[in-house]
């Protein structure tokens, strides 16, 4: 360390730093020493303590230290999995090169970039690349690539926790091995948020056989929860009912902060609020904007330079604004019901008091009594310095073909080469030859039932063995295609008048007659008229509008939230509890306990209530909404295996209800048998319809995988469209060609994600070892309450809605 530190490059750093009167944390100094001696690695440290510099400065003094050893071009990459973080990065890099005298470029790709500023990047790459991983593999698409990575001195990958866990980070372990196999002397560096598997993180982004690191900042990022609780306890609680009801208590929050950043879990609950706040505080209204994914890109533009400057008192937001965008006047966060996972909570609490050693300021406002349990898990969670994993994906097929094809497009590619470079990337480590021979037919030949197809048929092996795409359609079509996001069908919403508002599904329009009113980015709109992908539209003075639903749905809550949530359930009725959230709840809590029972943490509750309606079971796992989903349909089937019954089924996140018209036969005898984790996946696969899930799973696998085109110049496909065209293909492979990678990808994605098979077992063996308590409740209990009113909610006017939640509620608080 103390050679390093009087190198010429430290002691610039180390100057600047003084000027402006920083003095280097211990980690970020780690960093440059160990970036100085050649490791690759990974670098943890709470937001608001410059992570950012810790590796960005690495280079610069590495720099500094070696200029003759660099090139001209390409020196950094920064892969980014926002567009929006990029470009608040690229101004904080330009400032510090600027002030060193440092004469590099600093700019950014990505799809908002114009077309001149790219050409010119093409002819000549900047010093510094801000990128995400799809534009990457765009730019590996393009004749003669190779030569703009040939001299990459770093790979920095920011956020990778948010891409490890999904598709897009296997393009991005993809797009390092190839920068790599031009660039041996390539350092990768990962920034991440703490997770639960820091260690197979860094793995997964270097896998390769050099000197690795993990440095881990010493400091803590403090983080003060706050409860916001109701004037009184509802003992039968019901998800969103208490909204309105708490938005006195926000007013006065946002009022004594500079700005604060409103968090919702959905794009339209963020409307909802929206609207909720400015009927609450007209005075709000120019001092309040609405910000998530389907906001135009300029608006969301203006949002985020006005709160970087402070205009703003308040932002209603989603996940949009989670990551990393250092917005320094915000000093506080509301979450607005339960944030579903730890990690999440973390994220959005350190939006607030970004700079090192503020606090982090987070308001939890509960929709219902019993996220106020959520909140003291959550508070036990960060206590005990527990967080949640995220998984890698692993064998993605439908991304190997695509990113083949990128390369046939690009330069073309060697088959024995290619094999190599894509068996040292993590998520295809176990890729055996023939996989890889069946991938090269598959883009060759289309597969061995589509080989009749000429447009399946995309690359040919030239003379010289090198595989490349010679259609000049098929490059554009590619290239257009290139990614693992695969939304919803967007259309655009736009005044008569002109001026973009933003984008809504597809599924919601098509519900819509001329003269609807809706509401979008807080603005009260009437639908007039479709043209080609564009809803044009009016203002409206309609008091009554729709609020949009989008398909991306409610986040479950996760495995890690849900274990807590259960500790603190087992010691809900402590005498002396301390805990202010479980104080409150005290009446609600004892009304369980009479009524039924509070499950321990080593029970496992399930209760049977007879109504006019007909014979309830109400089944508590505490293992998230996904989980039950399958849950529900298992017991149903296993029930009927005994007695033919119809059931109508409802979930939440702690659990799910069967209701039959006739009594269900279920009982201490056959209890244990019922959920027993015996013959799991063959009985769920019967209870479901995997074929159809494996179907629409197939739809998004057949867009990456480029079997179905989903944009095309002038035209982008309908979701309606899309699903009809893989669903046809998805049948003639089930029939013909059983054994297709692509369609057992379909198959294998439905277990391990949408049915989530490793916690659905996990949840079976936990109840296995559990006693199971089966108990006869006179009425709805205020764990089964909310349940019942989920399973009334699709079927009634709000109006209705709240009348027969009342007359139930008045029924059941007599017993």
């Amino acid at each position: 360390m103390s050679n390093f530190k009087q190198t010429q490059g430290f002691q610039i750093i180390q100057n600047w730093m003084k000027e402006k009167g920083h003095e280097p944390f211990s980690f970020q100094s780690q960093t440059w020493e160990r970036y100085h001696n050649n490791f690759s690695g990974m670098v943890v440290a709470p937001t608001g303590f410059g992570k950012t510099f810790s590796v960005f400065l690495a280079v610069v003094i590495d720099y500094l230290n070696h200029p003759n050893s660099y090139k001209k071009g390409l020196k950094l990459i920064w892969i980014s999995p926002l567009r929006s973080l990029a470009k608040d990065l690229a101004k904080a890099m330009s400032a510090v090169v600027e002030e060193i005298g440092l004469d590099w470029e600093v700019a950014v790709r990505n799809g908002d970039t114009p077309t001149n500023v790219r050409r010119k990047q093409e002819r000549l790459m900047p010093d510094v690349l801000l990128t995400t991983p799809e534009t990457l593999h765009l730019l590996f698409s393009q004749k003669k690539n190779s030569r703009w990575f040939k001299n990459v001195a770093c790979i920095a990958v920011d956020e990778w926790h948010e891409l490890l866990g999904s598709k897009r980070g296997v393009l991005t372990e993809l797009a390092i091995a190839r920068i790599k196999k031009l660039s041996a002397k390539t350092r990768i560096w990962g920034i991440s948020a703490t997770i639960g598997n820091l260690e197979e993180a860094k793995n997964v982004l270097i896998p390769y056989a050099e000197k690795t690191t993990m440095i881990r900042a010493k400091e803590k990022k403090k983080i003060e929860i706050i409860s916001v609780l109701p004037d009184e306890v509802e003992e039968l609680s019901w998800a969103g009912h208490l909204g309105k009801k708490m938005s006195s208590k926000i007013i006065p929050i946002i009022y004594e902060n500079n700005t604060t950043l409103i968090f919702t879990n959905t794009r339209n609950q963020s409307e909802l609020w929206y609207q909720i706040i400015i009927e609450e505080a007209p005075d709000l209204i120019g001092q309040i904007a609405i910000h998530h994914g389907s906001i135009d890109k300029v608006q969301r533009n203006w949002i985020e330079e006005a709160i970087s400057e402070g205009l703003l008192k308040a932002v209603v937001c989603t996940s949009s604004l989670d990551l990393g965008v250092d917005f320094k006047p915000v000093d506080c966060v509301i979450q607005i019901g339960s944030a579903k996972g730890i990690a999440r909570f973390m994220q959005r609490a350190g939006r607030s008091g970004h700079s090192p050693f503020e606090v982090s300021k987070m308001y939890a406002v509960p929709t219902h009594s019993l996220q106020l349990i959520e909140v003291a898990a959550v508070k036990e969670a960060i206590k005990q310095n527990e967080i949640e994993a995220r998984h890698p994906y692993v064998l993605t097929y439908d991304i190997l073909v695509q990113f083949l094809v990128t390369l046939a497009v690009g330069e073309g590619f060697k088959a024995s080469d290619t094999f190599e470079l894509v068996k040292e990337v993590h998520a295809f480590q176990y890729l055996t030859k023939e996989e890889f021979d069946w991938c090269i037919h598959f883009i060759t030949n289309g597969g061995n039932t589509l080989n009749s197809y000429e447009e399946f048929h995309k690359v040919v092996l030239d003379d010289d063995g090198v595989y490349r795409v010679r259609s000049r359609r098929i490059a554009m079509m590619h290239r257009m295609n290139i990614g693992v996001i695969v939304g919803e069908v967007m259309m655009y919403v736009k005044f008569f008048s002109g001026g973009y508002i933003g984008m809504i599904e597809e599924f919601f329009i098509s519900k819509l007659k001329k003269g609807d009113a809706f509401v979008l980015g807080g603005k009260v709109v009437e639908m007039q008229q479709i043209k080609d992908m564009t809803v044009l539209v009016k203002r409206s003075k309609k008091k009554k509008a729709i609020t949009p639903s989008w398909l991306g749905g409610r986040l479950p809550l996760t495995s890690y939230l849900t274990h807590f949530l259960r500790l603190k359930l087992n010691d809900a009725l402590t005498p002396n509890n301390r805990e202010k959230e479980l104080k409150f709840l005290h009446p609600l809590l004892k009304r369980q306990e009479n009524n039924s029972h509070i499950p321990k943490s080593d029970e496992f509750l399930v209760e049977k209530i007879e109504t006019k309606e007909g014979h309830h079971l109400f089944v508590y796992p505490f293992e998230g909404r996904l989980v039950h989903e399958i849950m529900a349909s298992l017991i149903a089937y296993r029930i009927s295996q005994i007695k033919k019954l119809t059931f109508t089924i409802a979930q939440n996140d702690y659990g799910f209800e069967l209701l039959s018209d006739q009594e269900i036969p279920l009982h201490e005898d056959n209890i244990n048998s019922i959920f027993s984790k015996e013959n799991l996946i063959q009985d769920v696969t019967a209870s479901i319809n995997a074929s159809e899930m494996a179907s629409r799973k197939f739809r998004d696998i057949a867009v990456v995988a480029g079997l179905v085109v989903q944009s095309q110049p002038g035209n982008k496909k309908s979701n309606k469209s899309l699903q009809s065209s893989s669903g046809l293909i998805f049948r003639v492979l089930n029939d013909y060609e059983p054994n297709n990678l692509l369609l057992k990808q379909a198959y294998n994605e439905v277990f391990d994600y949408e049915l989530e098979k490793v916690r659905l077992q996990g949840a079976f063996q936990r109840i296995s070892e559990s006693k199971i308590i089966l108990k006869k409740a006179n009425n709805f209990t205020p764990l089964s309450f909310p349940l019942k009113v989920d399973s009334l909610r699709g079927t009634m006017s709000n109006e209705e809605l709240s009348k027969r939640i009342e007359r139930i509620q008045k029924q059941a608080l007599k017993s």
